[in-house]
């Protein structure tokens, strides 16, 4: 069976591996030992409560019991750019007009910005390719609002996610192509590696403050602002189905989409329920809605999730004995619950 549940020091090996597979375009996930594992000690401090809250980086697996290896892996971050400059591209618009030649332009800016410093940030979302069926993906991507909502208090009002720039098929960006290597000088790889490890001053070193013009891009890399690669592009959807929006931020090397949501407006946090676990079959009701369902013990230190079928409405949620023992959980403890599906209204 699978299980979602806060990353240990005994992950740090396996999550290396893993990060061997992501490819290009994820600074949060590059195969750096020393990167890697300073961020796991991190993460295992932040579900320690040992470090101030805004320093927080939860990190989870998604591990496969049977098999006894990691499926997957994601992230939240509690606050970005609190310890180095955190910069996006905000799209902007300039007008020019001209009474007398009766002429009226309106140009797309990119305006180099630290607006969403302070930002909890989702990142780090990646599945192994052999786990990529059923609803495994749709589950790890959603485990960390159902966290979000258990924990709210920890978390700033705005939650970001950089989303992955679209890439040729030959793996470059058209947009830094276009933009990033005039400034840098350098391929974008090595330019994504830089950032991973966190030397970032280069970035307001080389980069122009002043506006930049969208239209004096080349075509290619002005299309593709504001888009995902392909692989990316079944996440997003997922991040907006949970109350996330694109409002015109971009990645500065890959022009990928910033997907923003208010704390307090993710479905989450709108319509989890906080009931108590009991052991059993779900008794399936004519006047009951039975889903799957994300379900979560509620303790922090050691933060479990697995994926089952309940029914809405109840007091309880019935756990079979293999369940409440992935959760680390008895009959009677709190556990908080989704349903993994949006639903839909129905009004008759």
């Amino acid at each position: 069976m699978l299980v979602i549940r806060a990353i240990t020091l005994d992950d740090i090996d396996p999550l290396i591996e893993m990060a061997r597979q992501v490819g290009s375009g994820m600074t949060t996930l590059k195969p750096d030992r020393a990167m890697l594992g300073e961020r796991v000690n991190i993460a295992v401090a932040s579900f320690a409560q040992a470090i101030p809250p805004e320093e927080r980086d939860y990190m989870f697996v998604m591990e496969d019991t049977a098999a006894g290896r990691l499926a997957g892996v994601c992230a939240i971050k509690a606050a970005v750019g609190l310890t180095e400059p955190f910069y996006n591209y905000r799209i902007g618009t300039l007008v020019h007009h001209s009474r007398e030649l009766n002429v009226f332009t309106r140009m797309d800016t990119l305006y180099l910005s630290n607006d969403l410093t302070g930002s909890t940030e989702l990142c780090s979302l990646f599945l192994m390719p052999e786990y990529r069926t059923g609803s495994n993906g749709k589950w790890l991507s959603k485990s960390r609002f159902l966290f979000i909502a258990q924990f709210q208090h920890l978390f700033t009002e705005k939650i970001i996610a950089e989303m992955r720039g679209y890439q040729a098929e030959d793996g470059t960006s058209p947009f830094y192509e276009g933009l990033g290597r005039h400034f840098f000088k350098m391929d974008f790889n090595h330019v994504d590696g830089l950032t991973a490890i966190g030397k970032k001053s280069f970035i307001a070193e080389l980069m122009p403050r002043q506006p930049l013009y969208v239209a004096y891009l080349p075509d290619d890399a002005q299309q593709v602002i504001g888009q995902v690669h392909r692989s990316t592009q079944p996440a997003r959807r997922l991040l907006e189905q949970e109350g996330m929006h694109y409002e015109g931020y971009v990645d500065i090397f890959d022009a990928g989409p910033v997907l923003q949501g208010r704390v307090t407006e993710l479905r989450a946090v709108r319509d989890s329920v906080l009931t108590v676990a009991d052991e059993g079959q779900p008794a399936v009701q004519s006047d009951r809605e039975c889903d799957v369902t994300l379900v979560s013990n509620t303790r922090i230190d050691d933060f479990r999730m697995i994926l089952t079928q309940a029914c809405a409405g109840g007091t309880q949620v019935a756990l079979s004995a293999r369940e409440l023992q992935l959760l680390h959980c008895q009959a009677g403890d709190p556990v908080r619950t989704l349903s993994l599906n949006v639903r839909k209204n129905v009004h008759g």
